[in-house]
């Protein structure tokens, strides 16, 4: 038996909330289409107090960045860089050009070819989130795409020097200190100063999620990766302390970032609820994680781990923490996620910062048809074909003549049927030239 013991906002009210956005959003990416750099400029301005003569930096500016941190700062994210760009390199390697012969005299193919720009979007206004540069711009530059820009909000009034030096490290072309709508609008639809991209990536507030939403099909997206949502899947092999650690953690993104509990010992559950309110009291980013438990927290209870797969899935969680006696059981069984952390040695934030899976993922149930953001994303598969013979051309084309008058296709047919009577001799019953 499945028990709610905390529910969080309604699905009606989530749903409202939704549209207002949506509204939002559509006159913005109306205006940056039609105006340009002038209405980027303005909504900048207005939302978030900056308006340089310049949004791109230049290399003096990014060098000034670098002045502004440690020699342990820039080593330590060199260091996640490698980790991530070594992890995507083997996904790389793990995708290949093929060619066959299917057939005698027929060649089938596929090229994987990277896109050929890409703008990378690393949210930066709360807090400064380094680790989305990583995720972004070195898988691209890994997947071979030729140019790669990137857009972070101005930190505190001005560019945040670590997420610039990030930007740099792992190798942008071009670097904007631009955020929000604004940012992916422009990046997108491009203007005056900022040649459009092909492809946008990153995750976002709600109002960057629907951005891209919106946008997609006129460029494409990596997916719809939204307020960070978390799932901590747990039994009584952990204690409340762990698990409500490992909820607030992502809790602290944003006040509508859903933390849930789901677990098979309502006294772990009733530990864990009562463990968050503790920990609320001494977080410094308190405030902020309230906010989200209060609206968006939930605590299930389930009587067996079949009834925690059944939920799990359903719930398509972004991250999901496991913390059971048998954690690959999950790892086995589940089917809607979008990364699994096993085990209580590592954690969400391992994945977010620095271990090397990427951390941009799926949100709002599209784990139910997509993974996260990696390598592949940046790669188009594309297929050819050959024929080497006149007799491989003749055989397919009776075949494929025949096929196309089931359809009533005849341009199709006569595709086919001029190839069968120049490489076979004869005719094709049915069959004319048109010329």
């Amino acid at each position: 038996m499945i028990r709610y013991l905390k529910t969080g906002m309604s699905a009606e009210q989530a749903a409202s909330d939704d549209a207002k956005v949506r509204g939002i959003v559509e006159s913005m990416l109306a205006e940056i289409g039609a105006r340009g750099d002038a209405a980027v400029r303005e909504y900048s301005a207005k939302l978030d107090q900056w308006a340089p003569a310049s949004f791109r930096l230049t290399r003096e500016q990014i060098e000034a960045c670098y002045r502004e941190l440690t020699p342990q700062a820039i080593e330590d994210i060199r260091f996640a860089q490698q980790q991530v760009r070594n992890f995507a390199q083997i996904q790389r390697d793990s995708m290949r050009d093929v060619e066959v012969e299917t057939l005698p005299g027929v060649i089938l193919g596929h090229r994987n070819i990277p896109v050929n720009s890409v703008g990378c979007y690393v949210p930066g206004g709360k807090y400064p989130l380094v680790a989305s540069a990583h995720m972004s711009v070195v898988t691209a530059k890994v997947a071979g795409v030729p140019r790669v820009i990137a857009c972070a909000p101005p930190f505190q009034g001005r560019p945040a020097p670590a997420i610039v030096v990030a930007m740099d490290l792992a190798g942008a072309d071009e670097i904007y200190v631009l955020g929000g709508v604004q940012a992916v609008g422009a990046m997108a639809l491009g203007t005056e100063s900022i040649a459009p991209c092909d492809m946008i990536v990153g995750p976002g507030n709600a109002y960057v999620a629907e951005a891209k939403r919106q946008l997609y099909g006129r460029i494409g997206i990596d997916l719809f990766a939204g307020p960070t949502e978390t799932l901590v899947i747990a039994d009584e092999t952990v204690d409340g302390e762990l698990c409500a650690a490992d909820l607030l953690g992502q809790a602290e993104h944003g006040t509508n970032s859903p933390a849930v509990l789901l677990t098979n010992s309502e006294e772990l559950a009733r530990e864990t609820m009562a463990e968050v309110e503790r920990q609320l009291e001494i977080l410094p980013t308190g405030e902020i994680a309230a906010k989200a438990w209060a609206d968006y927290g939930q605590v299930i209870v389930c009587d067996t781990y079949e009834e925690m797969v059944k939920v799990a899935d359903e719930i398509a969680s972004e991250h999901v923490q496991v913390m059971t006696k048998d954690p690959d059981f999950f790892l086995r069984n589940m089917t809607n996620y979008g990364a699994l952390f096993l085990g209580e040695k590592t954690n969400v934030s391992y994945g977010d910062k620095v271990i090397g899976t990427n951390h941009t993922l799926p949100t709002k149930k599209a784990a139910r048809y997509t993974g996260g953001l990696w390598v592949g994303k940046f790669l188009k598969t594309c297929t050819y074909q050959r024929v080497l013979t006149p007799e491989a051309s003749a055989f397919v084309g009776e075949y494929c003549s025949r096929l196309c008058a089931l359809e009533g296709f005849a341009g199709h047919k006569e595709q086919a049927d001029i190839r069968v009577r120049r490489y076979k001799g004869g005719t094709v019953a049915g069959a004319r030239a048109t010329g």
